[in-house]
């Protein structure tokens, strides 16, 4: 455990704590440790740029019932909801029996969500995950400093999430202002009992157990999305499914049963969200969506196994 983990541990705890009295988090029923599960939302990316025509009735083959709508150049479903219009689209959500829950908007960048927050309100949904703005490569007081300057451009908008109950999630990424376990940490320390989480992507930290485990610890309810996604052997070049689907769990080599003890040990009540990306974005690693369901399936069925051993 680093410095900052061992000072700030009781302090995430504490703000844990103001923010679910708050309810700024989203409001989903944490699991008792006896009986604990994930709460499983399928990313439309996962699919390519297949229509929702397609993808909505492959949801609930995977166990779930929600969706996560992502836009170009990950997918095109955002768009295709546009271009269909809401109308219609809320008529083939509940043919489908599914529903939204998040919305992935890194094209329009943290401060231009708040129409975004209307869009997701009218459906229900309650995230909406963003990237963060800022300069990279910090560590220290410098990363400290900027991060305390992203949060206050923020507050504007972190009102307006307040007011439509919503909570602005931004994924730790290579290359990123929120890119190490200390800036994840402070991040959400500076944030308070805003409404600000972390959609946490384990493909983009070190790939060890402990040391994931540990922050999943840390951040507590601050947490609100859980990307099950590992490394495998990356995702930024064209390769045969076989490889690419290593990001997924119990592909790769991650073993997530460390991440889920943490998860239950805080009672995790987020979004689960099954994750890989594919090269080139929007392109299926396979060309129908059967596999692609398939692997979710498996996917969900690996940390299943690995669920029901803690909950033993």
């Amino acid at each position: 455990m680093d410095s900052y983990s061992r000072v700030n541990r009781r302090s995430f705890v504490k703000m844990g704590a103001t923010v679910c009295a708050a309810g700024l988090m989203p409001r989903l029923p944490a699991a008792a440790p006896d009986s604990f599960g994930l709460r499983y939302v399928v990313g439309s990316s996962i699919y390519g740029n297949l229509p929702l025509s397609v993808i909505l009735p492959e949801v609930r083959k995977t166990g779930s019932e929600y969706i996560d709508l992502w836009p170009k150049n990950w997918g095109t479903q955002r768009e295709q909801v546009e271009e269909m219009g809401h109308e219609k689209f809320a008529a083939l959500l509940q043919e489908n029996g599914v529903k939204v829950a998040v919305s992935t908007r890194y094209d329009l960048g943290p401060f231009g969500l708040q129409a975004e927050m209307k869009f997701l309100r009218r459906f229900g949904g309650q995230i909406i995950v963003a990237g963060c703005k800022g300069p990279i490569g910090l560590k220290g007081a410098p990363l400290r400093a900027e991060l305390r300057k992203f949060v206050d451009q923020l507050q504007p908008h972190l009102a307006a999430a307040s007011r439509a109950g919503i909570t602005i999630a931004i994924e730790n990424h290579a290359n990123s202002l929120v890119e190490s376990p200390d800036s994840i940490r402070w991040l959400m320390e500076l944030a308070g009992d805003a409404p600000l989480g972390i959609a946490l992507a384990p493909y983009h930290l070190e790939q060890d157990p402990a040391m994931l485990a540990g922050l999943i610890r840390d951040l507590g309810p601050k947490m609100a999305v859980f990307y099950a996604w590992q490394y495998g052997v990356g995702c930024m070049k064209p390769m045969p499914p076989e490889e690419e689907t290593l990001q997924l769990p119990g592909r790769g080599r991650l073993d997530f049963g460390p991440l889920l003890q943490a998860l239950r040990d805080t009672h995790f009540a987020g979004w689960t969200e099954i994750f890989m990306h594919h090269t080139p974005r929007g392109l299926p690693p396979y060309p129908t969506v059967a596999p692609i369901t398939a692997e979710l399936v498996s996917a969900r069925d690996y940390l299943t196994g690995k669920i029901a051993g803690l909950n033993r």
